[in-house]
């Protein structure tokens, strides 16, 4: 073989080596790239995973915690919408009370919050509960001529005729004597109330809305709707005065014709 023929061998082998060598390269360099591919998420796809809560997060934090009192401090302030998540919460005490006795609905009731009191009654919370002083939301709301939420009340739930105020009364004497018209004649239309039932000191709501007060057109319109409903004359306190006798002797000569009526 001449001096020729062997460098053109030797050219020829280099050049076979450097192309095998090229294209092993490329195999690795393609094996890292795909390697990486399965193992590395491209930035969108890390973004959505690093971001994106899971159904137990997104439950977790639908969800809150509220502690003893937070409904008392809810209705204090009037805040409806406080309330209503705070009565989607499972096992919260919805009847609690503070210092006084008084639960949410009493609250309520006392400053005729209408809207929160409806809230409450709906979720069943106690008409009948009694603070310290042997208020209840019924028998206040009676008393106090909150008349729409009395209303609701002797909708949605069952007055407890057996409890009675700190005078011995049901709702409809102390709503007679403090001339709340209108809650006499719901209280009376619903009639679960005894009309006749006598308090501590024997009144009734006739006497209470005669002896006690001052004969004016509104007791008139009381003692007569009263009567029309069969309110008993002829009861007697235990002074042994009927409601004539307290006309009689107060000179309301108004209510005492009323009284002759029937």
């Amino acid at each position: 073989m001449n001096r020729k023929t062997r460098i053109i061998l030797i050219a020829m082998t280099s050049l076979g080596l450097l192309i095998i060598s090229g294209c092993q390269t490329k195999t690795n360099y393609s094996k890292k790239i795909e390697k990486e591919s399965t193992v590395m998420p491209n930035k969108e796809t890390a973004k959505q995973e690093t971001t994106e809560p899971s159904t137990t997060e997104l439950t977790e934090s639908s969800e809150q915690n509220f502690s003893e009192g937070s409904l008392l401090q809810a209705v204090s302030n009037n805040d409806s919408n406080l309330v209503q998540e705070i009565l989607k919460t499972d096992g919260y005490p919805i009847d609690e009370v503070n210092d006084q006795g008084e639960t949410a609905l009493l609250i309520a009731t006392h400053q005729n919050f209408i809207t929160i009191a409806k809230q409450l009654i709906d979720a069943r919370a106690d008409i009948n509960k009694q603070d310290q002083i042997s208020d209840s939301p019924y028998l206040y709301a009676g008393a106090q001529g909150k008349t729409e939420i009395l209303a609701y009340m002797l909708e949605k739930a069952i007055p407890d005729q057996q409890k009675v105020n700190r005078f011995g009364g049901n709702a409809l004497i102390p709503a007679a004597e403090k001339g709340h018209l209108e809650n006499v004649k719901l209280l009376l239309k619903d009639g679960r109330a005894d009309i006749d039932h006598q308090n501590n000191y024997g009144y009734t709501a006739l006497i209470e809305a005669v002896a006690l007060r001052d004969g004016s057109d509104i007791y008139q319109q009381i003692v007569r709707v009263l009567l029309e409903a069969g309110a008993d004359k002829t009861l007697k306190d235990h002074t042994g005065r009927t409601a004539e006798d307290y006309a009689k002797s107060l000179g309301y000569t108004n209510i005492l014709n009323v009284l002759n009526t029937y």
